[in-house]
């Protein structure tokens, strides 16, 4: 019986011991990611600080995609210049280009596309809520999208749907109708052509080999326009150990609305821990 109970005591500890152990482990795996989250945030903000400000002295700005390496800290990083109207305004789209976006990238049927687009439509025009106590200058204004995600304010806006079309708008670009194709994402350039896959492939084709575009054909030309904007998608790879890279995405006004700290606004900011092949 003493056997039995030292061998039950032995086994008991010995979970325990596994216990303790993954714990540990778990707790080391957690500091190192919040060690490389912490240390690479720092190290692109400073990378689109740097990035930012040559573009503030710059007397053409981009007005489409355009890399630019930064080594800051001994750490080489490459920093994507994108404007933002090369991404669907969300408050200033068409009924005709939001049912597109909703039918090509949303994968909505044509009809209910086009109602979800008038849905949209008349969200953002519609009047807001607001206190009797409010700023009487905030009352009669339109409501407008402050961000991509008031789309889950939208009656019959599901978060699926949101998810899909969440990357290819914008809720800064006040009043901006049309697309840039030079700074657009595959899946933005997907919806201006309606579908049209070859299109874009040979459209991604062209403005690899010159940063001024190429056949913009394929795309509906209502759709379309040209480039022009003090707006800009920073995205910033920043290498970290055991092949990782953080994905830095900050958005920057350059002129409106400057800050009392730069001369530029900072709209918003979120990374992302990926591995390097991705």
């Amino acid at each position: 019986m003493a056997l039995i109970a030292v061998l039950w005591i032995v086994a008991a500890l010995s979970l325990m011991v596994i216990g303790v152990t993954g714990t540990v482990r778990q707790q080391v795996q957690a500091a190192g990611a919040q060690r490389d989250q912490i240390s690479g945030r720092a190290l692109g903000e400073a990378a689109a600080a740097l990035v930012v400000q040559q573009l503030q002295v710059e007397r053409q700005r981009p007005t489409g995609l355009v890399d630019v390496p930064v080594r800051y800290g001994g750490v080489e990083m490459s920093v994507q210049v994108a404007p933002l109207d090369g991404l669907i305004s969300l408050n200033g789209a068409s009924p005709e280009l939001l049912a597109a976006l909703l039918q090509v990238a949303g994968g909505l049927s044509a009809p209910q596309a086009q109602e979800l687009a008038a849905r949209l439509v008349q969200w953002r025009d519609g009047q807001p809520e607001v206190a009797l106590t409010a700023d009487p200058s905030a009352r009669g204004q339109a409501r407008r999208f402050e961000a991509p995600e008031d789309l889950l304010l939208v009656p019959g806006f599901g978060y699926d749907l949101y998810a899909r079309i969440a990357p290819l708008v914008s809720a800064d670009l006040r009043g901006t109708a049309q697309v840039n194709p030079a700074a657009a994402p595959p899946g933005v350039l997907v919806v201006l052509a309606q579908g049209n896959s070859q299109g874009v492939a040979r459209y991604l084709s062209q403005r690899a080999a010159s940063p001024s575009g190429g056949d913009a054909s394929a795309f509906n030309s209502a759709f379309v326009g040209t480039g022009g904007t003090d707006l800009y998608r920073l995205s910033v790879s920043v290498p970290l150990d055991a092949g990782k890279i953080l994905l830095l995405v900050q958005d920057v006004a350059l002129s409106a609305g400057a800050s009392r700290t730069a001369p530029w606004r900072i709209l918003r900011t979120q990374g992302q821990i990926m591995p390097a092949a991705g």
